[in-house]
């Protein structure tokens, strides 16, 4: 159908684009590391004044199996978030909004709407990992910490490593015994003992990352190349923000249907 197809375009713009390796991570049992919280403490100085940004935010790379590239405007502030799939001219791909577990998504060109979805699973049909704005938002600037951190560990003088339950894991660095620490890698819980996905963070600046390398456990559900532009902490940003016009003509999709034609279905309606 040609609407299946439609919906296809919005939401990336398919590009030939390879997967970067990802960074080497210390080994080693490492010593039990007195000095965690502080690092903790240290690595993530700058996330209060990131409770609320603005950016740009430029994502390649692949999620099952497509090849996507696309250019978003983003806004947060705390549990609500808005993202915007820029075209070169005329509306958006698609208007994504979300406040706590409320989202909609629209397809201004394709006169379509997902209304009232759960954030969660409307973020995963359309980029393939499943977060809620707030932890949307935290992994963007390396300040996620998800669960309890059962132990930690120093492996030499430059990386802390916290150890969590589920698999997740994060690898504090510093680049030399007088510089500060900051998130290098968080390996996200999943099922069992196995992470579900791993955000690799690089090109700091004032304390944040500016560059995210996200890919899951099993790199055919998503491989990503995340890279903030213009990253405005603490920008005015007011309710209006996390709201959005939905066109009387807009006709409503489900959640389902999302999944079948977005980037995680198997095939498109239009084959």
């Amino acid at each position: 159908m040609a609407r299946g197809r439609a919906i296809v375009a919005l939401l990336a713009a398919l590009a030939a684009s390879c997967g970067a390796r990802l960074p080497k991570l210390p080994s080693g049992p490492g010593e039990l590391a007195a000095d965690m919280a502080a690092a903790v403490a240290e690595a993530m100085s700058g996330c209060g004044k990131a409770d609320r940004f603005t950016a740009e935010i430029s994502v390649s790379g692949s999620v099952a199996g497509q090849r996507l590239r696309a250019r978003l405007l983003g806004g947060f502030s705390g549990a609500s978030a808005r993202l915007e799939a820029v075209s070169p001219a005329g509306p958006p791909f698609f208007i994504f909004v979300a406040n706590g577990r409320d989202a909609t998504l629209v397809f201004p060109r394709d006169e379509r709407v997902l209304p009232h979805g759960q954030s969660d699973d409307v973020l995963e049909a359309i980029a393939g990992v499943r977060l809620f704005p707030s932890e949307l938002r935290e992994m963007l600037i390396g300040c996620a910490m998800p669960g309890k951190w059962t132990a930690a560990f120093s492996v030499a003088d430059n990386w802390r490593v916290g150890v969590g339950e589920h698999g997740s894991k994060i690898y504090l660095k510093r680049d030399s015994p007088d510089a500060p620490w900051h998130m290098s890698t968080l390996l996200y819980p999943g099922e069992g003992l196995q992470w579900s996905w791993r955000a690799d963070y690089s090109d700091f600046h004032d304390g944040l990352p500016h560059s995210i390398h996200l890919v899951s456990a099993d790199p055919k559900r998503f491989d990503l190349q995340v890279r903030l532009a213009q990253l405005e902490p603490g920008a005015p940003l007011d309710a209006d923000a996390f709201r959005v016009r939905i066109p009387p003509s807009a006709q409503p999709i489900t959640i389902d249907e999302l999944r079948r034609s977005g980037p995680l279905g198997q095939k498109s309606d239009g084959r």
